[in-house]
């Protein structure tokens, strides 16, 4: 089993930007796909970005498509979500997600919690107006 630990969260003004790390503890992703999610109070977890790392495929949530970036670096054995022009409506924990164990791969689409065995403790977001 895949251990990860997210870090990165903090408080922001809208407009601003984060990013947030995930690492793989005692294992690498090597050619895994990695998912990021969010869960706001009250709300559902939702898939936000994924990477299949083997060929760089990403997908991204249309909430965030254009303003969120999501990245491996096989050396650091870390993927990365790079988030700009930050909005309020982005407040929430935000969960990285590991050892896939349905065959999903980013370039399937939008991503289940279910796809993933393994999650972080989460990092919480949160945007300021």
């Amino acid at each position: 089993e895949v251990q990860v630990v997210e870090s990165g969260g903090g408080l922001v003004q809208a407009g601003g930007s984060l990013r947030l790390s995930c690492v793989a503890s005692g294992t690498t992703f090597g050619a895994d796909t990695v998912g990021w999610f969010r869960q706001a109070p009250g709300k559902e977890r939702e898939a936000v970005a994924s990477i299949t790392n083997d060929d760089g495929t990403t997908w991204y949530a249309d909430s965030v498509k254009g303003r969120f970036t999501i990245s491996h670096d096989d050396v650091e054995n870390t993927v990365y979500l790079q988030m700009n022009r930050l909005k309020p409506e982005d407040t929430a924990v935000y969960y990285c997600a590991a050892d896939e164990t349905t065959g999903y791969y980013a370039n399937d689409g939008e991503p289940s919690p279910s796809d993933f065995g393994s999650w972080g403790q989460g990092t919480q977001v949160t945007v300021s107006s």
